[in-house]
């Protein structure tokens, strides 16, 4: 069974920057397309960005430019950077694990348990 583990979130001012992580553990994790996703309070949950089979990196249009995902094989570690913060990025961030490359949450098996981030003066 797929676990996922997620930190790295927390309180920071607007323009400020963090970097998420999500350790995956359970099966090869080469075989897995990864992704981020987020929900805000009231509304549904959204994806954010996806490292992908065959090198492919894909992100949301509301975070291009500022949100960088990356993959350390070594350490089955997914990494979420993400820059020039906006209190509209405030948001519980989620790593998920699925068979295929895909922008949907329908499309990803397993997930943690979220970290949050929140972004204010």
């Amino acid at each position: 069974q797929v676990q996922l583990v997620e930190s790295g979130g927390g309180l920071v001012q607007p323009g400020g920057s963090l970097r998420l992580s999500c350790v995956f553990s359970g099966r090869t994790f080469g075989r897995y397309a990864m992704a981020w996703f987020r929900q805000a309070p009231g509304k549904e949950r959204e994806f954010v960005a996806g490292s992908w089979y065959g090198g492919i990196t894909y992100y949301a249009d509301s975070v291009k430019g500022r949100f960088t995902i990356s993959r350390d094989s070594a350490k089955s570690t997914v990494y979420l950077q993400i820059n020039s913060l906006k209190p509209e990025d405030t948001a519980v961030y989620y790593c998920a694990a699925g068979p295929h490359n895909s922008d949907s949450l329908n499309h990803y098996d397993y997930w943690g348990q979220g970290t949050q981030v929140t972004v204010s003066s």
